[in-house]
Protein backbone atom coordinates (compact mmCIF):
# COMPACT_ATOMS: atom_id res chain seq x y z
CA UNK A 1 0.00 0.00 0.00
CA UNK A 2 2.63 2.26 0.63
CA UNK A 3 4.04 1.93 -2.94
CA UNK A 4 0.37 2.93 -4.11
CA UNK A 5 0.18 6.33 -2.17
CA UNK A 6 3.59 7.74 -2.47
CA UNK A 7 3.12 8.36 -5.99
CA UNK A 8 -0.44 9.74 -5.12
CA UNK A 9 1.59 11.96 -2.63
CA UNK A 10 4.20 13.06 -4.67
CA UNK A 11 1.52 14.29 -7.56
CA UNK A 12 0.08 15.93 -4.69
CA UNK A 13 2.74 18.01 -3.83
CA UNK A 14 4.09 18.69 -7.24
CA UNK A 15 0.74 20.06 -8.24
CA UNK A 16 0.91 22.00 -5.19
CA UNK A 17 4.19 23.80 -6.15
CA UNK A 18 3.14 23.93 -9.81
CA UNK A 19 5.45 22.12 -11.46
CA UNK A 20 5.44 20.14 -14.41
CA UNK A 21 6.27 16.67 -14.93
CA UNK A 22 8.96 17.53 -17.12
CA UNK A 23 10.01 19.63 -13.77
CA UNK A 24 10.06 16.45 -11.78
CA UNK A 25 11.97 14.58 -14.23
CA UNK A 26 14.84 17.53 -14.26
CA UNK A 27 14.49 17.28 -10.15
CA UNK A 28 15.10 13.38 -9.54
CA UNK A 29 17.88 13.45 -12.97
CA UNK A 30 15.28 11.10 -15.12
CA UNK A 31 16.03 11.13 -18.71
CA UNK A 32 12.07 11.76 -19.32
CA UNK A 33 8.46 12.92 -17.81
CA UNK A 34 7.52 8.85 -18.44
CA UNK A 35 9.28 8.10 -15.46
CA UNK A 36 7.31 10.65 -13.53
CA UNK A 37 4.27 9.55 -14.95
CA UNK A 38 4.93 6.12 -13.72
CA UNK A 39 5.69 7.01 -9.95
CA UNK A 40 2.86 9.11 -10.27
CA UNK A 41 0.06 6.28 -11.35
CA UNK A 42 2.06 3.60 -8.73
CA UNK A 43 3.37 1.69 -12.02
CA UNK A 44 6.71 1.92 -10.50
CA UNK A 45 8.18 1.93 -7.18
CA UNK A 46 10.39 4.91 -5.97
CA UNK A 47 13.83 4.20 -5.00
CA UNK A 48 15.21 4.90 -1.46
CA UNK A 49 17.49 7.16 -2.97
CA UNK A 50 14.60 8.66 -5.17
CA UNK A 51 12.83 8.68 -1.56
CA UNK A 52 15.48 10.97 -0.19
CA UNK A 53 15.81 13.16 -3.57
CA UNK A 54 11.90 13.71 -3.17
CA UNK A 55 12.41 15.04 0.72
CA UNK A 56 15.40 17.03 0.20
CA UNK A 57 13.95 18.65 -3.10
CA UNK A 58 10.36 19.11 -2.62
CA UNK A 59 10.98 20.60 1.45
CA UNK A 60 8.72 18.14 2.70
CA UNK A 61 8.43 15.43 5.55
CA UNK A 62 9.51 11.51 5.19
CA UNK A 63 6.62 11.19 6.79
CA UNK A 64 4.57 13.32 4.40
CA UNK A 65 5.48 10.39 1.89
CA UNK A 66 5.48 7.18 3.82
CA UNK A 67 2.84 8.03 6.64
CA UNK A 68 -0.02 5.33 6.05
CA UNK A 69 -2.47 8.04 8.76
CA UNK A 70 -2.24 10.40 5.89
CA UNK A 71 -4.87 11.35 3.33
CA UNK A 72 -2.93 13.29 0.68
CA UNK A 73 -4.16 13.22 -2.94
CA UNK A 74 -5.89 10.07 -2.74
CA UNK A 75 -9.21 11.13 -1.20
CA UNK A 76 -11.99 13.66 -2.74
CA UNK A 77 -14.26 15.56 -0.21
CA UNK A 78 -17.62 17.68 -0.87
CA UNK A 79 -17.89 20.01 2.30
CA UNK A 80 -21.59 21.64 3.64
CA UNK A 81 -20.73 24.48 4.78
CA UNK A 82 -21.83 28.17 5.69
CA UNK A 83 -19.18 30.72 5.65
CA UNK A 84 -15.94 29.07 5.97
CA UNK A 85 -13.21 30.07 4.33
CA UNK A 86 -10.79 28.05 2.32
CA UNK A 87 -8.19 28.32 4.78
CA UNK A 88 -10.05 26.95 7.51
CA UNK A 89 -11.88 24.36 5.39
CA UNK A 90 -8.76 22.28 4.34
CA UNK A 91 -7.13 22.96 7.55
CA UNK A 92 -10.20 20.86 8.84
CA UNK A 93 -10.07 18.58 6.16
CA UNK A 94 -6.16 17.64 6.58
CA UNK A 95 -7.36 16.57 9.95
CA UNK A 96 -10.54 14.25 9.22
CA UNK A 97 -8.01 12.23 6.69
CA UNK A 98 -6.26 11.55 9.30
CA UNK A 99 -8.96 9.78 10.81
CA UNK A 100 -9.98 8.35 7.13
CA UNK A 101 -6.71 6.83 6.32
CA UNK A 102 -6.42 5.32 9.42
CA UNK A 103 -9.69 3.46 8.97
CA UNK A 104 -8.66 2.58 5.23
CA UNK A 105 -5.25 1.60 6.59
CA UNK A 106 -5.65 -0.52 9.32
CA UNK A 107 -9.32 -2.09 8.60
CA UNK A 108 -8.33 -4.77 6.12
CA UNK A 109 -5.70 -5.71 8.60
CA UNK A 110 -8.52 -6.38 11.15
CA UNK A 111 -10.58 -8.73 8.86
CA UNK A 112 -13.50 -5.07 8.04
CA UNK A 113 -12.62 -4.65 4.46
CA UNK A 114 -14.55 -2.53 2.52
CA UNK A 115 -17.18 -3.78 0.36
CA UNK A 116 -15.69 -5.16 -2.94
CA UNK A 117 -19.09 -3.47 -4.93
CA UNK A 118 -20.51 -0.36 -4.35
CA UNK A 119 -24.33 0.57 -4.76
CA UNK A 120 -25.07 3.81 -7.25
CA UNK A 121 -28.28 5.92 -7.83
CA UNK A 122 -29.29 5.81 -11.76
CA UNK A 123 -29.66 9.60 -12.07
CA UNK A 124 -27.83 11.92 -13.50
CA UNK A 125 -27.97 15.99 -13.66
CA UNK A 126 -30.39 15.98 -16.37
CA UNK A 127 -33.22 14.36 -14.79
CA UNK A 128 -35.92 15.82 -12.80
CA UNK A 129 -36.41 16.57 -9.26
CA UNK A 130 -38.94 14.46 -9.08
CA UNK A 131 -36.56 11.56 -10.33
CA UNK A 132 -34.23 12.11 -7.70
CA UNK A 133 -37.66 12.14 -4.65
CA UNK A 134 -38.83 8.59 -6.24
CA UNK A 135 -35.11 6.97 -5.78
CA UNK A 136 -35.53 8.31 -2.06
CA UNK A 137 -39.00 6.93 -1.75
CA UNK A 138 -37.60 3.38 -3.60
CA UNK A 139 -34.64 3.90 -1.24
CA UNK A 140 -36.83 3.85 1.52
CA UNK A 141 -38.81 0.78 1.05
CA UNK A 142 -35.85 -1.28 0.04
CA UNK A 143 -33.79 -0.81 2.90
CA UNK A 144 -37.30 -1.03 5.38
CA UNK A 145 -36.38 2.44 7.00
CA UNK A 146 -39.68 2.46 8.46
CA UNK A 147 -42.53 4.84 9.72
CA UNK A 148 -39.28 7.13 11.22
CA UNK A 149 -36.21 6.68 8.17
CA UNK A 150 -33.94 9.11 10.05
CA UNK A 151 -33.85 6.87 12.75
CA UNK A 152 -32.43 4.12 10.90
CA UNK A 153 -30.76 5.64 7.61
CA UNK A 154 -26.98 5.59 9.94
CA UNK A 155 -27.13 1.52 10.22
CA UNK A 156 -28.61 0.98 6.94
CA UNK A 157 -25.18 3.12 5.44
CA UNK A 158 -23.02 1.12 7.66
CA UNK A 159 -24.61 -2.28 6.97
CA UNK A 160 -25.98 -2.18 3.72
CA UNK A 161 -24.15 0.24 1.92
CA UNK A 162 -20.59 -0.58 3.67
CA UNK A 163 -19.95 3.10 4.00
CA UNK A 164 -17.95 4.44 7.41
CA UNK A 165 -19.89 7.28 9.10
CA UNK A 166 -18.35 9.68 11.68
CA UNK A 167 -19.91 11.40 14.26
CA UNK A 168 -17.00 14.66 14.35
CA UNK A 169 -16.73 17.81 16.23
CA UNK A 170 -16.43 20.39 14.06
CA UNK A 171 -16.29 24.09 14.31
CA UNK A 172 -19.49 26.40 13.42
CA UNK A 173 -20.45 26.21 9.89
CA UNK A 174 -19.49 23.15 8.94
CA UNK A 175 -22.48 20.79 8.75
CA UNK A 176 -20.53 17.53 7.08
CA UNK A 177 -18.87 16.11 4.26
CA UNK A 178 -19.08 12.86 1.77
CA UNK A 179 -15.66 11.42 1.02
CA UNK A 180 -14.56 9.34 -1.78
CA UNK A 181 -11.64 7.03 -2.30
CA UNK A 182 -11.02 4.34 -4.73
CA UNK A 183 -11.93 2.10 -2.01
CA UNK A 184 -13.72 3.21 0.73
CA UNK A 185 -17.00 5.97 1.26
CA UNK A 186 -17.02 7.90 4.11
CA UNK A 187 -19.89 10.34 5.26
CA UNK A 188 -18.58 12.80 8.02
CA UNK A 189 -21.62 14.66 10.23
CA UNK A 190 -20.97 17.54 12.55
CA UNK A 191 -22.44 15.89 15.87
CA UNK A 192 -23.25 19.87 17.31
CA UNK A 193 -25.97 20.37 14.65
CA UNK A 194 -29.15 19.66 16.02
CA UNK A 195 -30.84 16.39 14.67
CA UNK A 196 -32.85 17.56 12.30
CA UNK A 197 -29.87 18.92 10.17
CA UNK A 198 -27.74 15.84 11.24
CA UNK A 199 -29.88 13.94 9.57
CA UNK A 200 -30.57 16.38 6.39
CA UNK A 201 -27.04 16.37 6.13
CA UNK A 202 -26.70 12.70 6.11
CA UNK A 203 -29.48 11.65 3.52
CA UNK A 204 -27.73 14.51 1.38
CA UNK A 205 -24.21 13.51 1.45
CA UNK A 206 -25.83 9.54 0.86
CA UNK A 207 -26.60 11.05 -2.32
CA UNK A 208 -23.58 12.09 -3.13
CA UNK A 209 -22.07 8.98 -2.24
CA UNK A 210 -24.43 7.00 -4.64
CA UNK A 211 -23.88 9.45 -7.58
CA UNK A 212 -20.17 10.12 -7.47
CA UNK A 213 -18.98 8.80 -10.62
CA UNK A 214 -22.29 10.21 -12.66
CA UNK A 215 -22.35 13.65 -11.30
CA UNK A 216 -19.05 14.62 -9.17
CA UNK A 217 -20.18 17.37 -6.48
CA UNK A 218 -18.01 20.37 -5.59
CA UNK A 219 -15.65 20.52 -2.99
CA UNK A 220 -17.60 22.97 -1.45
CA UNK A 221 -21.34 23.96 -1.07
CA UNK A 222 -23.60 26.10 0.93
CA UNK A 223 -25.54 23.96 3.51
CA UNK A 224 -28.95 24.52 2.56
CA UNK A 225 -32.58 22.40 2.13
CA UNK A 226 -33.31 24.23 -0.78
CA UNK A 227 -31.91 25.85 -3.35
CA UNK A 228 -28.10 25.55 -5.05
CA UNK A 229 -26.73 24.63 -8.54
CA UNK A 230 -28.71 21.64 -9.91
CA UNK A 231 -26.61 18.45 -8.34
CA UNK A 232 -27.36 20.25 -4.52
CA UNK A 233 -31.40 20.65 -5.67
CA UNK A 234 -31.88 16.99 -6.94
CA UNK A 235 -29.48 16.09 -3.52
CA UNK A 236 -32.13 17.91 -1.34
CA UNK A 237 -34.99 16.47 -3.19
CA UNK A 238 -33.20 12.78 -2.67
CA UNK A 239 -32.80 13.54 0.76
CA UNK A 240 -36.42 14.91 1.49
CA UNK A 241 -37.70 12.11 0.24
CA UNK A 242 -35.96 9.63 2.06
CA UNK A 243 -36.31 11.36 5.39
CA UNK A 244 -40.37 12.57 4.84
CA UNK A 245 -41.74 9.69 2.37
CA UNK A 246 -45.01 9.61 1.49
CA UNK A 247 -46.09 6.69 2.67
CA UNK A 248 -44.85 8.49 6.19
CA UNK A 249 -46.29 11.59 5.42
CA UNK A 250 -49.83 9.77 5.07
CA UNK A 251 -50.17 8.95 8.39
CA UNK A 252 -50.60 12.54 9.46
CA UNK A 253 -53.63 13.44 7.35
CA UNK A 254 -54.96 16.05 4.96
CA UNK A 255 -52.32 18.80 5.22
CA UNK A 256 -54.86 21.53 3.33
CA UNK A 257 -57.37 21.24 6.42
CA UNK A 258 -55.28 22.71 8.96
CA UNK A 259 -56.22 26.00 9.94
CA UNK A 260 -53.59 28.54 9.56
CA UNK A 261 -52.84 29.37 13.23
CA UNK A 262 -52.41 25.13 13.85
CA UNK A 263 -49.90 24.92 11.11
CA UNK A 264 -47.06 26.10 13.07
CA UNK A 265 -47.70 23.97 16.00
CA UNK A 266 -48.89 20.47 13.71
CA UNK A 267 -45.22 21.38 11.45
CA UNK A 268 -43.29 21.39 14.76
CA UNK A 269 -45.09 18.10 16.48
CA UNK A 270 -44.56 16.29 13.42
CA UNK A 271 -40.79 17.45 12.67
CA UNK A 272 -39.95 16.15 16.50
CA UNK A 273 -41.63 12.87 15.71
CA UNK A 274 -39.55 12.62 12.29
CA UNK A 275 -36.59 13.60 14.10
CA UNK A 276 -36.19 16.61 10.83
CA UNK A 277 -36.41 20.28 10.74
CA UNK A 278 -39.68 21.61 10.80
CA UNK A 279 -38.47 23.78 7.51
CA UNK A 280 -37.60 20.82 5.53
CA UNK A 281 -41.18 19.22 6.17
CA UNK A 282 -42.71 22.60 5.43
CA UNK A 283 -41.11 22.59 1.96
CA UNK A 284 -41.47 18.64 1.52
CA UNK A 285 -45.05 19.20 1.52
CA UNK A 286 -44.84 21.83 -0.81
CA UNK A 287 -43.01 19.48 -2.84
CA UNK A 288 -45.60 17.28 -2.90
CA UNK A 289 -48.53 19.79 -3.89
CA UNK A 290 -50.36 19.40 0.04
CA UNK A 291 -49.40 22.75 1.10
CA UNK A 292 -49.43 25.64 -1.32
CA UNK A 293 -46.19 27.99 -1.58
CA UNK A 294 -48.34 30.94 -0.63
CA UNK A 295 -49.14 29.25 2.64
CA UNK A 296 -45.96 28.06 3.61
CA UNK A 297 -44.07 31.55 2.70
CA UNK A 298 -47.00 33.09 5.40
CA UNK A 299 -45.30 30.40 7.94
CA UNK A 300 -41.94 32.04 9.34
CA UNK A 301 -38.66 29.63 9.60
CA UNK A 302 -38.00 31.18 13.06
CA UNK A 303 -41.56 30.29 14.59
CA UNK A 304 -40.18 26.66 13.65
CA UNK A 305 -38.52 24.17 15.88
CA UNK A 306 -34.86 21.89 15.00
CA UNK A 307 -33.82 24.61 12.56
CA UNK A 308 -30.39 26.05 14.03
CA UNK A 309 -27.49 25.77 17.02
CA UNK A 310 -30.58 27.45 19.18
CA UNK A 311 -33.09 25.59 19.07
CA UNK A 312 -32.56 24.14 22.41
CA UNK A 313 -31.04 21.19 23.92
CA UNK A 314 -30.27 18.29 22.34
CA UNK A 315 -29.13 14.75 22.90
CA UNK A 316 -25.32 14.41 21.08
CA UNK A 317 -24.55 11.20 19.46
CA UNK A 318 -21.12 9.71 20.24
CA UNK A 319 -17.90 10.85 18.57
CA UNK A 320 -17.21 8.84 15.53
CA UNK A 321 -18.84 5.62 15.07
CA UNK A 322 -18.99 1.96 17.20
CA UNK A 323 -17.87 0.34 13.83
CA UNK A 324 -14.49 2.58 13.83
CA UNK A 325 -13.71 2.29 17.45
CA UNK A 326 -14.08 -1.37 16.73
CA UNK A 327 -11.78 -0.84 14.60
CA UNK A 328 -9.38 0.94 15.81
CA UNK A 329 -9.74 -1.29 19.03
CA UNK A 330 -8.62 -4.25 17.27
CA UNK A 331 -5.80 -2.64 15.64
CA UNK A 332 -4.32 -1.56 19.45
CA UNK A 333 -5.69 -5.34 20.58
CA UNK A 334 -3.35 -7.28 18.14
CA UNK A 335 -0.31 -4.37 18.22
CA UNK A 336 -0.52 -2.97 14.96
CA UNK A 337 -1.13 0.69 16.58
CA UNK A 338 -0.19 1.88 19.95
CA UNK A 339 -2.80 3.42 22.54
CA UNK A 340 -0.78 6.83 22.76
CA UNK A 341 -0.76 6.78 18.94
CA UNK A 342 -4.18 5.78 18.62
CA UNK A 343 -5.41 8.29 21.41
CA UNK A 344 -3.18 10.99 19.88
CA UNK A 345 -5.13 10.33 16.54
CA UNK A 346 -8.39 11.01 17.78
CA UNK A 347 -7.21 13.84 19.90
CA UNK A 348 -7.69 12.17 23.01
CA UNK A 349 -5.72 10.80 26.30
CA UNK A 350 -4.88 7.43 26.53
CA UNK A 351 -7.25 7.26 29.69
CA UNK A 352 -10.11 9.36 27.16
CA UNK A 353 -9.67 7.04 24.64
CA UNK A 354 -10.54 4.01 26.96
CA UNK A 355 -14.02 5.37 28.19
CA UNK A 356 -14.20 6.52 24.58
CA UNK A 357 -14.44 2.78 23.62
CA UNK A 358 -16.73 1.87 27.15
CA UNK A 359 -19.48 4.09 26.04
CA UNK A 360 -19.42 2.92 22.51
CA UNK A 361 -19.85 -0.71 24.31
CA UNK A 362 -16.76 -1.87 22.67
CA UNK A 363 -14.16 -4.12 24.71
CA UNK A 364 -10.83 -2.12 25.55
CA UNK A 365 -7.93 -3.60 23.73
CA UNK A 366 -5.63 -5.42 26.68
CA UNK A 367 -3.54 -2.95 26.57
CA UNK A 368 -5.80 -0.27 28.54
Amino acid sequence: MTVNFIGARIKALREERRLSQDDLARLFGFKDRQTVSAIETGERRVTAEELVIAVEKLGATLDYFTDPFLLVGEGRFSWRQTDVGPQRLNAYERNAGRWIAAFRAIAPQVGRSAPLLRRSLGITRHQRFEDAMEAGERFVAEFGLGDVPAAHLVEVMERELGILVLMVDAFQGISGAACRLPELDVVLINRHEVVGRRHFDLAHELFHILTWDAMPPEHSEEARETGGNRVEQLANNFASAVLMPTSVLDRFGDWSEIAEGELVGRLNAVADELQVTASALKWRLVALDRLKPAVARTVSDAALRNNGRDAGPTTLPLPFSKPFMEVIGLAVDEGRVSARRAGALLDLTVDDLADLFATHGVQSPVEL
